[in-house]
């Protein structure tokens, strides 16, 4: 874990509240960019601050959006929202901090995916909160079914929005994070 500075500590408050700002501006279901701005922080400042980053952002919106309180959903909110967070630092620690272009397809593949899983733990969470009455594996199906067209819409766009905009992002947080490099020189397009 890299070492909190008065900056990183400044750097990271700013991008909670980018996200919560984010978070909570109404939008079409579905369209959401905390996803990708949790797995950029977990990929440049470690597991530990994009999982806080993910568990703080979706706490907050649990309780303030604009869709309504998340009520029993939330926990599965949080938690699948903490594996993007999760999942970036573990990419950032393999990438060991220097992306080229290549990592722009990884992400948006790797955004995608996290997409689903999120999507599948929070449908998860709709099965045990909304299907009480019937057991839980064809609760666990009729949620997954009537959430399937919202589910494909969120994963195409996280995809396009990874692959749009993971190198323009990371460029930026390179420049306000003290100069750290965390794209290959030769590798940087002009």
């Amino acid at each position: 874990m890299q070492a909190l500075t008065t900056h990183r500590l400044a750097l990271l408050t700013v991008l909670s509240a980018l996200c919560i700002g984010i978070q909570l501006t109404p939008r079409p279901p579905n369209v959401e960019f905390t996803s990708l701005i949790v797995f950029l922080v977990g990929a440049s400042s470690g597991i530990v601050f994009g999982g806080l980053l993910a568990a703080i952002v979706m706490l907050v919106n649990g309780f303030l959006s604009p869709w309504g309180f998340a009520g029993l959903l939330l926990p599965f909110q949080i938690c699948g929202m903490v594996v993007v967070g999760i999942v970036g630092g573990l990419y950032g620690r393999t990438k060991k901090g220097m992306y080229d272009l290549s990592s722009c397809s990884e992400a948006a593949v790797l955004g995608a995916f996290l997409t689903l899983v999120y999507d599948i733990i929070t449908n998860f969470g709709v099965a045990v909160t909304t299907f009480l009455g019937m057991p839980m594996l064809p609760a666990f199906i009729s949620a997954i079914i009537s959430g399937a067209p919202f589910s494909a819409v969120h994963v195409v766009l996280n995809f396009f929005v990874f692959l749009a905009a993971f190198f323009p992002l990371t460029r930026v947080l390179q420049k306000f994070s003290g100069g750290e490099r965390v794209w290959k020189k030769d590798t940087l397009p002009t």
